[in-house]
């Protein structure tokens, strides 16, 4: 096939962008407006959700949620038992794979179980189907328009950017979502044509919408830099919160698949302990934006703040654990208010010299929640931030959200998204599914052209080799040739700039690197994948398995990275050949 020229190209993505964007956010217009729909027909008059269910008898509160479960659950388990869960983890498989393909009968029945189970009080985010269809709309238009396959993950980026973009309001917060979740890594260059689909989306809901504002926010004030602290403890317990949370909801799909009933009966069982819960906190039903607005406005009491911390957390965990349909972007957004209001009361009531108001918390905390369940800490920041437009917000934000990422990253290491995709034995690191490379062995790969050095050498004879090798590591032996360390260049920096003086009194021993990272021949790409990115190094050393010092080649990361595309290029050519 005749490839298009570099500026038919652009042209192609640029009108690509545009049709991607105005598609995707007439998808999410239709489901919400379904999700209204729904609402209205099973539940009684009123303003918002939380008064539809308070102002219904007491026996649709508790059985109207199971309904919704009891006509989903057929049609997840017979139809489209990928449709469990958020969306989210279907397209970051589709673009880590390297096939950019949503089915489509996926993404319609999902967005038209997700919005009953939504009408029905499922405790669950919009966002997520909204998300799958802009990226089930990026990936036809890819195809419609025959884009260069390479080239579908960014549609598909677009599309997804684009959903998020028109369900906030928030072209730049749903750019990053797609770079920073769906994509990973990426040209700079595509970076405008899936803004250019944000933009657009943001741009057509506004003519359904409005100007609106999807919470309401005071504006922001820092009043004391000392409350800098408060927040930084915050971003703390937000990540500990997001562990509880991941775990809980995991857990809660344990407890359920155990369950000796059927499968398509689950979500059912599911609808009735929400049901139940909502007797007594219907704020945890539903989306939940209307409780949201009432933490940011300062008006959520502590002990409310507490509970519905508690009880939407197992909320949303029963919904999503019995096989619901549906997101946790809004989830965490309620979590992140809940938990920011409960900080913000207690630090007013313990130090109340600050003047600390509750609302300044409550949206930090949604920041910082979000930005420990996806591990996306700058699409939190711009999220909240699109949400105020207040300048003021980005410090609180980027100490409460950076600390929240790190201590999910360090104390668990997966995002909400990746564990899903994990229980399907996929493994995402940086926005590549390491699983196909499990049965790629290291020996295979490796390089045998590699310099070596002796223990004993001086600082004169190390400089002297490396200005004559092509190479820019050394593998450090001893007098019986067996691996003691890593020599770097930028080990031996430092140490130039006296060089005159330590050139015959510093050796390699003095500079070397002796807590190496290895591999073995029999050890698969897998396995060193995660040894690169886990220690943000760039070459590993390959020994003997019998003999962990007797080194025998190295294995670059370029090297690896050009594995990986060749054998997802192959798994592509086969699955169409075979389609």
């Amino acid at each position: 096939m005749k490839r298009p020229s570099k500026s038919r190209l652009n042209l192609k993505l640029l009108v690509l962008g545009v049709t991607i964007g105005l598609l995707s956010a007439g998808g999410a217009v239709t489901f919400r407006w379904m999700i209204d729909v729904f609402q209205n027909l099973f539940w009684g008059p009123g303003s918002d959700f939380v008064r539809k269910v308070t102002g219904s008898p007491w026996y649709l509160t508790l059985l109207v949620p199971a309904a919704g479960g009891l006509i989903v659950g057929p049609v997840i388990f017979f139809l489209v038992p990928e449709a469990k869960g958020p969306g989210v983890p279907e397209i970051i498989k589709a673009v880590s794979k390297g096939q950019s393909h949503i089915r489509h009968r996926v993404t319609f029945l999902k967005a038209l179980v997700t919005s009953l189970l939504l009408g029905t009080g499922a405790s669950v985010g919009r966002e997520g189907p909204i998300a799958q269809i802009g990226a089930s709309v990026g990936s036809s238009m890819a195809q419609l328009l025959k884009i260069p396959p390479e080239l579908h993950r960014v549609c598909l980026a677009a599309g997804t950017a684009a959903g998020i973009a028109a369900t906030f309001n928030a072209p730049v917060a749903g750019t990053f979502f797609a770079i920073e979740i769906i994509l990973l890594d990426i040209e700079v260059t595509y970076i405008s044509y899936i803004m250019t689909a944000a933009i657009v989306a943001s741009v057509f809901s506004r003519i359904f919408y409005g100007q609106f504002p999807t919470f309401m926010v005071e504006p922001f004030q820092l009043v004391s830099h000392w409350e800098l602290g408060l927040y930084l403890i915050l971003g703390i317990i937000a990540g500990f919160a997001s562990i509880c949370f991941v775990r809980l909801l995991y857990f809660s799909q344990g407890l359920f698949d155990k369950l000796k009933i059927r499968e398509w009966l689950k979500p059912c069982l599911g609808g009735l302990l929400l049901g139940g819960i909502g007797l007594y906190l219907p704020q945890v039903m539903g989306v939940g934006y209307e409780t949201i607005n009432l933490a940011l406005a300062g008006e959520m009491a502590l002990s409310l703040a507490v509970l519905l911390l508690l009880f939407k957390m197992l909320a949303t965990s029963l919904c999503i654990g019995s096989g619901m349909s549906g997101g946790i972007f809004a989830p965490s957004l309620f979590l992140g208010s809940a938990l920011g209001a409960v900080m913000g009361l207690l630090a007013d009531l313990m130090i109340p010299g600050l003047a600390v108001n509750p609302a300044y918390y409550a949206l930090a905390g949604m920041g910082a929640m979000v930005a420990g369940t996806t591990l996306a800490p700058i699409t939190a920041i711009l999220t909240i931030f699109e949400l105020t437009y207040d300048y003021h917000v980005i410090l609180p934000l980027m100490v409460s959200c950076i600390p929240s990422s790190i201590i999910v990253r360090v104390f668990f290491g997966y995002s909400i998204y990746e564990m899903k995709l994990l229980k399907q034995g996929i493994n995402i690191v940086r926005g590549h599914d390491i699983t196909v490379l499990r049965h790629l062995r290291v020996d295979k790969f490796m390089s045998k052209n590699f310099e070596t050095i002796q223990v004993s050498a001086p600082l004169m004879a190390i400089v002297d080799k490396m200005v004559a090798s092509p190479y820019p590591h050394f593998i450090v032996l001893n007098p019986d040739r067996e691996m003691v360390g890593v020599l770097s260049l930028r080990d031996i920096k430092s140490s130039l700039k006296n060089f005159d003086d330590l050139k015959n009194f510093v050796i390699a021993a003095d500079l070397m690197s002796s807590q190496v990272i290895s591999v073995n021949t029999r050890d698969s790409l897998e396995h060193a994948m995660e040894l690169f990115e886990s220690h943000s190094i760039s070459l590993l050393p390959v020994t003997h398995p019998l003999n962990p010092r007797e080194v025998v080649g190295i294995l670059k990361k370029d090297a690896l990275l050009q594995a990986y595309e060749e054998r997802v290029l192959k798994d592509r050519i086969l699955s169409g050949s075979l389609k």
